[in-house]
Formats: structure tokens, C-alpha cells, sequence
């Protein structure tokens, strides 16, 4: 709804002028109104009304010199002068300063309505214009936007720049999707940076397909960036709007020209999510393989033989320790490679027949339970992650020994310490975990507890902090380098978790460690 501001040196004229117009009927609502010129400068330019229906003769200034100095402050709403004289002088004067209407009293009802409503069409049509313009604007930013991403942009006019207000220091892109493939998230990147975007726009954004490109501007928006990163360092919680979203982002970069670089990166992160481990919802250009030192192409299926004699082995001896190594090489490897995901589908689908085979071979006369080889196929092939197919051959691996033989519960739990000894410094999880022993985490988590008197996380936390402890004491390194090499990625978390178990800072300990 418009709105309409009256200002008039008289009480009842300004409360006749209220009822005279059915202002609700015409659009309008009365946002203010004043009885002095100053008042009513004032209110314009506070209200910024639609309409302003001014009195030519107020005290403290006349109506023609507040609609006057009102445009030279930038107000430009209409305005209609109602006057009790029809002095040619004053009419040409309000005239000159974009005065619709100049009505004499007595005020005719029928010519003020009239007036009224032809204004309200004014503004109707000024305002579909407006939001048609707008419209073709945004389109054409799109279009510009799109173009630029994808390198097919040669070369930036300067009124291109400007639509896209690209004239900052640094521009970076990330691209978002829903964090679950089965079904859509109710929000995009950009639903979640709008709420903050104000007068400054910090960034553009298009979509392409069920994925949301954003191109972040200037230092503002990279913080804002790194503020979303940061939330998700911070165990982003499961509903929640950014838990429902998967992100990449690309390396920031000086010219706009070079914003396809930082594009790429992105794209090719998102593409590369197949290698995400459990619960990952973002990837950054510093994660992409060093394509110099990586293997080119398709995994090399000569090693399907070596990778399968080893889980042979393995397997036969009841060592789920080593059989988790060997899966976890696997897994590095084939995230190393540039090869397409089909093909490396194709490269753990062989190796499980192989060692299915082998074990046949090895175990004629053992009723082992394999599952059919359609369900295999599926499993593989519709499977969204790397880790999920790992998970996949770990529980068949189990399911041969537990039909081959009967580990002791006490090596298992020792196979599990062992192996958070060594990988405390990863992103180490009892979900993850468990699988790779033949437990689910719910049951191994138990066995842990009863036989160690704490919790699962407890111990890893125990684990990084003596680590930390060790590290304050005989090096010189940055807090948060000490942090990041232990398995904390958020430094605030490391000092929140190091102050529990220790009972002080990380900087106040390397002072005096001995007294802790």
C-alpha cells in the first residue's frame, strides 16, 4: 500500500482532508502530519511518503519551499499543493519542483478525489516499470554472471562491471547443493546470506541445475564465507539449515576476468564429493589433488591383484586391524587418482569378486552367507560416497571371518586401540569406526566404555590433548598449527577441549607445564 503524509497549518482542515478521500479505497494509507513547514520537511524526509498533500501558506515555512528543499534532499514522491490563492506565481513555482497537482480552496471533494486516484495510477505504473526494469536487470546480471563463470565472457565493458558492481579488491565462488542426495534442501546458500545482505551486496547468484553458484565480493564476502565454513567446524547440528546444504568453493581471486579459475575449482570439488568421508558438508580449493603427483586417468586394475592378495591374507588370519589398513590405502589411492567415478565403481567392483573368489577357493567346504551379486552390483553402483563402498566391503570382510573363524572380543578391542593410537589425528568417529570391526557403534561403544572406563570420545580427546601437551613443551609451534595437526580444525574447540582436561589455556600451560 502507497502512503500519503498532510500537512496543514489547521487542525480541522487536516482532519476533514483524512475523511474527504477514502484513502484506504484509493490505496493509500496516512503515514504522518504536521502543522508548520518545518514539521512537514521533517516528516518527508523521515516517512519518505508516496504522496504529501502540502498547504502553500505554514508557519515556519511555506509549503512550495518544503516540497522544494524535500527534492534537494532526494525525496521524490509525488505531491499535490492545496492553496487558498491562485496566484500564477505559486503555481509555477510548485510546478518547477514536480508538484502534480495545485488545488484552490475551497477544496472541491470530486477534484481532489480525481487527483488522488490519477497519482495512484502514476505510481502503479511507475512501480510496474520499476519492478519490469528491475526484472530485466537481474536477467541481464544473470546472463553477464553465467557468461563470466564459464570463461565464455572475452572481454568486461565497464557497464557490465558496474551492473554486477564488480569493482572490489577479491572475488571467490562457492557452489552449494542439498547435503542429501535423496531428497531437496528447503534452502540454498543464498536464502542463508540474505538475511545479512543489506545495502551491500557481497555477492551474485545463479543456479545451475539442483546446484547454486555464488560468487562472493570484496572482503566482506569472504568473511561471510568464512563464517559459514566456521559454523560448520563447529559440528553443524542435523536439521539445521546449513546441515542440509554441501558446499565448494574455489580460491580467491584480484581481477574479476579470473573469476573462471576460482569457477573450476568449485565445480571440480563438487564433482570430486564422491571422495567426501561421513558427514563432510564442505570441500576447498585447497583439497584438490596436486594433478602433477597424482596418477592420471583411470585407477590401474594391475593393482586389483596385490590390493586383493593382501585382504586374502588378512582376512584368513583374523586381522581386522590389517584389513582396515589395506581398505584404507585402497581408499587413498583411488581418492588420489583423476579417473571418472564410474570407472572406479568398476575398479572396487572387481577387486570384491577377486577376493570373493579367492576366499571360495581357500574355504571349498565353509557355508559363508555372501550376498547375491546383483545386490553387490547395487550396492557399488548406487552408492552417493567412496567411505560407503569401503564400509560395504569391511562388513563383508567380517561376515568371511566371523564365518571362518571366532576372534576374541579382547583382540578386537585391542585392534581398536591400536588404531585410534594412530589415526587420532584425523577425523576419527565411533560411526566411522565401528563398522570397519564388525560392530555397530551403539554395541562398540559399550565394549569400549565397560573396558576403558570412558567414553569413545573421551579417549581420542585425551589422546589429542597429551599429544598437545607434548608438542606446547618441546616445539615452537602456533597454537592453532598444534591444533590442526592433532585432529582439532577449529582452534576456539581445541582451547575449549584443552582448558576441560587440563584446567588451563594452551599458552598459560606452555608458560608452566610443570605445575599443571
Amino acid at each position: 500500500m502507497e502512503t500519503v503524509f498532510i500537512a496543514d497549518d489547521e487542525q480541522a482542515i487536516r482532519d476533514g482532508l483524512k475523511c474527504i478521500v477514502d484513502w484506504e479505497a484509493c490505496g493509500f494509507s496516512i503515514c504522518g502530519e504536521a502543522g508548520n513547514g518545518e514539521d512537514a520537511l521533517k516528516g518527508l524526509l523521515e516517512q519518505n511518503p508516496s504522496l504529501a498533500l502540502l498547504d502553500v501558506r505554514m508557519p515556519k515555512m511555506m509549503g512550495t519551499e518544503v516540497i522544494r528543499r524535500a527534492r534537494a534532499a532526494g525525496y521524490t514522491g509525488k505531491c499535490i499543493i492545496l492553496s487558498g490563492y491562485s496566484d500564477f506565481t505559486y503555481a509555477q513555482e510548485a510546478i518547477e519542483n514536480g508538484v502534480s497537482f495545485y488545488i484552490t480552496k475551497p477544496l472541491d471533494e470530486d477534484e481532489l478525489s480525481a487527483a488522488v486516484q490519477k497519482i495512484r495510477e502514476e505510481l502503479s505504473a511507475r512501480k510496474a516499470q520499476s519492478t519490469h526494469l528491475n526484472s530485466l536487470k537481474e536477467k541481464a546480471a544473470e546472463m553477464i554472471l553465467k557468461d563470466l563463470v564459464n570463461g565464455s565472457a572475452a572481454s568486461l565493458s565497464e557497464e557490465e562491471l558496474e551492473l554486477l558492481l564488480l569493482k572490489e579488491d577479491s572475488y571467490q565462488i562457492a557452489i552449494s547443493e542439498s547435503f542429501r542426495r535423496d531428497q531437496e534442501s528447503p534452502y540454498g546458500l543464498s536464502d542463508l546470506l540474505k538475511v545479512s545482505k543489506g545495502k551491500n551486496r557481497c555477492f551474485e547468484v545463479f543456479r545451475e541445475g539442483s546446484r547454486e553458484v555464488v560468487l562472493f565480493k570484496g572482503s566482506y564476502g569472504q568473511r561471510r564465507l568464512a563464517d559459514i565454513l566456521e559454523h560448520y567446524d563447529e559440528e553443524t547440528q542435523e536439521g539445521s539449515a546449513l546441515g542440509g546444504l554441501f558446499l565448494t568453493y574455489g580460491c580467491p581471486v584480484a581481477d574479476p576476468r579470473d573469476i573462471p579459475v576460482s569457477y573450476a575449482q568449485a565445480r571440480k570439488l563438487m564433482d570430486r564429493r564422491f571422495f567426501c568421508p561421513m558427514d563432510q558438508h564442505y570441500m576447498g580449493y585447497e583439497e584438490l589433488p596436486d594433478e602433477n603427483q597424482v596418477p592420471d586417468g583411470a585407477p590401474d586394475h594391475s593393482l586389483i591383484s596385490l590390493y586383493g592378495e593382501q585382504l586374502k591374507n588378512y582376512i584368513q588370519i583374523y586381522n581386522h586391524q590389517q584389513v582396515a589398513d589395506t581398505l584404507q590405502s585402497i581408499k587413498d589411492y583411488l581418492s588420489d587418482t583423476t579417473g571418472d567415478i564410474a570407472s572406479i565403481k568398476m575398479f572396487l567392483m572387481d577387486l570384491y569378486w577377486q577376493v570373493k573368489e579367492n576366499i571360495i577357493r581357500t574355504y571349498p567346504t565353509t557355508q559363508i552367507d555372501f550376498p547375491s551379486p546383483s545386490y553387490c552390483m547395487q550396492s557399488i553402483n548406487h552408492s552417493h560416497y567412496l567411505y560407503e563402498i569401503i564400509l560395504f566391503l569391511s562388513e563383508q570382510a567380517n561376515l568371511i571371518m566371523d564365518a571362518t573363524g571366532n576372534p576374541n572380543r579382547d583382540t578386537i578391542l585391542d585392534e581398536v586401540l591400536y588404531y585410534i593410537d594412530n589415526n587420532f589425528t584425523t577425523n576419527i568417529k565411533l560411526e566411522s569406526l565401528a563398522p570397519l570391526f564388525g560392530y555397530n557403534s551403539a554395541y562398540l561403544g559399550k565394549i569400549f566404555h565397560k573396558a576403558m572406563g570412558k567414553s569413545f570420545n573421551t579417549y581420542v580427546d585425551i589422546k589429542r590433548i597429551e599429544a598437545s601437551k607434548k608438542m606446547l613443551e618441546e616445539t615452537d609451534m602456533k597454537v592453532y598449527e598444534i591444533s590442526d595437526l592433532i585432529g582439532y580444525k577449529n582452534v576456539d574447540y581445541f582451547h575449549k577441549k584443552f582448558k576441560k582436561y587440563v584446567g588451563k589455556s594452551p599458552a598459560e600451560y606452555r608458560k608452566s607445564p610443570e605445575e599443571s
